[in-house]
């Protein structure tokens, strides 16, 4: 064990801190960081999770995260407080991101380090097991990083009490034992008279909040809608979304099932759009492939369908376990032919929320399938949001047909005036929901002008969809930063660092990438220059925001890992010379 006597004298207050967990898969790197979050989050921080693994089940090279803030958190950092590191591995490939004067606690039953270091080394597991409970090794060691940071043991006993309180026999033995395995690393922790500052208290935000995952928010989201059927094929990294609906849209007129292909996903939703319900499912980028055909048809017999897309590193199977935004251009164009598909691209773990039940409700609204481009960045990460006021979700339903038979559902629409209605297979006005170019009752017909009059009706209908979130901040500025999806985080950090540096930044950014807002589009046109950061190597936001007439380049990293504030920071100075 190193020891350091003089790194408490330089005891000083922070507001934010990182902790990183590193080792292999299936060593509860993500069990660390999430108790660790949720101890904090109750104590009132702010935090947020992040974690990186391969995709095998167990082994193979992984770490998780929390940054725990006294103010929000809008990304995972650019540098690392303490590090656990539980091999040498991890050590090797992770020390450079520890921060000046940051610590590394070691796995001293696995390796050891020379004397003179920023680290120390901790038995856990047979620190553990002297508690009697040999599961209790991560509090080990989130007891030793308590006391690294100063964070209140009261607050970790707290967390214990609520995890292991089930009404079990044994309950209250597995509380004590965590509660002294806490206390073991703590100790281990004061003998090596390192610190890297103490933890500012926090400071109780306004209202309820809760600890919840981007997968989870836009499952509660949708179903706050109004889903009520959902079918999913697992995938990587969505399938955390079928398995929430298995467990939770139960009941009455409620229906969630695992299908055994992608194919038979989009079939499924599309039958089901078709017959009156809310359909949705997920999926990740070669799904996406997979449902080209069912999407083209949704979108061709206009029937409400909400396809999420959580993408990972591609093409093929690529990086499942990666986070990419490199699936733009597929989602606006993902058949063949006139398709541009209504995308909703949230950025942080409660637009997710408010994302799934937007996406409803406009696949009901305009009667056509909706697409939601999530991110491995977003899908498993833990953030502490402002709890939803669920009854202020609109829950909207499609207009239904309730006249005579011989209702003429596909006339023609220019925009104006209210949507035809959709009939209901066994109501009134019944018809056939065609693949092919049909007429006025859904008939198959060649006859060029029905095929113009139903192109133009169905690219008339997204004048319907809109009130998504957008913001829009110095727009007369130098330059844009206009970032998507999950790269709003980092880039919003930067973007603050900059103007706190009196650099002439401004902000744009939407959740809706199409249609997208008026006022946003006009705000991208008229500015001289537009900054895209994008996780993906073609710079596919920025390209097509070109096509619409922006002055757009990006910034782009494709290794599989989000922005880092700092590295956008210095990327933009670039730009701004």
């Amino acid at each position: 064990m190193n020891k350091n006597t003089n790194n408490l004298d330089n005891l000083s207050e922070k507001t934010d801190f990182v902790i990183r967990f590193a080792g292999e898969g299936g060593q509860g790197l993500v069990t660390s960081a999430d108790a660790l979050a949720r101890a904090a989050t109750s104590a009132g921080y702010y935090t947020q999770t992040f974690s990186t693994f391969p995709s095998q089940i167990m082994g193979g090279p992984a770490s998780s995260q929390v940054r725990i803030s006294t103010s929000p958190v809008l990304s995972s950092g650019d540098g690392v407080d303490v590090l656990v590191a539980l091999n040498k591995f991890s050590y090797d490939n992770h020390y450079q991101d520890l921060v000046d004067g940051g610590v590394t606690i070691y796995n001293a039953e696995e390796y050891s380090l020379p004397d003179g270091g920023q680290y120390f080394g901790i038995k856990a597991d047979e620190l553990a097991k002297s508690t009697g409970n040999a599961r209790a090794a991560n509090m080990v060691t989130i007891g030793a990083v308590a006391s690294l940071i100063n964070f209140s043991l009261e607050e970790v006993d707290n967390f214990i009490r609520k995890r292991f309180t089930r009404g079990r026999d044994g309950d209250e033995e597995i509380i004590k034992a965590n509660i002294s395995a806490v206390r073991l690393g703590v100790e281990v922790a004061n003998l090596s008279g390192f610190s890297v500052g103490e933890l500012a208290p926090a400071s109780k935000s306004d209202g309820d909040q809760i600890m919840v995952t981007g997968n989870i928010a836009l499952s509660l989201g949708a179903t706050a809608a109004g889903l009520n059927y959902y079918v999913g094929y697992p995938i990587s990294p969505a399938t955390t979304i079928l398995v929430w609906m298995e467990n939770n849209l139960v009941g009455e007129n409620k229906f969630a099932y695992q299908v055994s292909s992608e194919i038979e996903a989009i079939s499924a939703i599309v039958g089901a759009g078709y017959s009156g319900k809310k359909a949705m499912t997920a999926t990740a980028g070669p799904g996406i492939s997979l449902m080209s055909e069912g999407l083209g048809l949704a979108w061709m017999s206009e029937i409400p369908v909400v396809v999420v897309d959580v993408q990972r590193g591609g093409p093929a199977t690529g990086l499942p376990t990666k986070s990419e935004q490199s699936d733009l251009f597929t989602c606006l164009h993902p058949a063949h032919g006139d398709v541009k598909m209504p995308i909703l691209a949230p950025g942080t773990v409660e637009e997710c929320f408010y994302a799934g039940a937007l996406a409803v409700n406009w696949a009901e609204r305009y009667q056509g399938p909706v697409i939601i481009m999530s991110e491995m960045a977003l899908s498993d990460r833990g953030e502490n949001i402002p709890k939803p006021d669920l009854a202020s979700i609109k829950n909207e339903t499609r207009n239904v047909y309730e006249g005579k038979n011989g209702f003429k559902r596909y006339q023609t629409w220019d925009g104006s005036g209210d949507l035809t209605p959709m009939p209901i297979p066994g109501g009134a006005g019944a018809y056939v929901a065609n693949g092919s170019e049909h007429d006025e009752i859904g008939d198959t017909t060649h006859l060029p002008k029905h095929h113009i009059r139903l192109t133009e009706r169905r690219f008339n209908k997204l004048k319907l969809l809109g009130e998504a979130h957008y913001e829009i901040e110095n727009e007369n500025a130098d330059i844009i930063i206009s970032p998507w999806g999950s790269s709003k985080g980092p880039a919003r950090e930067a973007y603050e660092r900059l103007r706190r540096n009196n650099r002439n930044v401004g902000w744009v950014y939407t959740v809706a990438l199409h249609p997208m807002p008026d006022v946003v589009l006009d705000a991208l046109k008229t500015a001289k220059r537009v900054i895209v950061p994008e996780l993906n190597y073609q710079g596919q936001w920025s390209t097509l925001l070109r096509q619409d007439g922006v002055n757009a380049e990006s910034i782009t990293k494709y290794d599989g890992t989000p922005f880092r504030p700092g590295e956008l920071v210095e990327s933009i100075k670039v730009k701004l010379k």
